[in-house]
């Protein structure tokens, strides 16, 4: 009767544990391209173009959360863009700025929208 109980509370609360897991990995991955964005601009103003080069915005503090993955897919002088990606669930999102081309399901200028 006990492993009965404890069984349907294990159902139920499984996967609302899944969908909270879920909705951190992905706020993650969007304050990672917010961020990203803040040290794009701080990259901007002091070489007047955008950077594809991580490496150059971690030396300004630019780092990405545990297990997410940021890729710059665009950079010029009068735009850029990012992907972020999580090891631990199928979401991406994404953040176009400026010039460059919209990706995946970004469709407003600074916006970070995931899928």
């Amino acid at each position: 009767m006990a492993f009965m109980i404890i069984s349907l509370l294990v159902s139920i609360a499984l996967p609302r544990l899944q969908s909270a897991r879920r909705r951190t990995y992905v706020a993650a991955m969007r304050s990672d391209l917010r961020t990203l964005g803040l040290h794009q601009e701080s990259y901007y103003y002091d070489k007047a173009t955008y950077t594809d080069n991580l490496l150059a915005l971690q030396g300004g503090g630019f780092f990405v959360s545990p297990d997410v993955t940021v890729i710059v897919n665009e950079a010029t002088n009068t735009g850029w863009s990012g992907t972020a990606t999580h090891l631990q669930v199928l979401t991406e999102c994404y953040v176009f700025v400026g010039s460059a081309a919209p990706v995946g399901s970004a469709t407003v200028e600074g916006a970070v929208d995931c899928m």
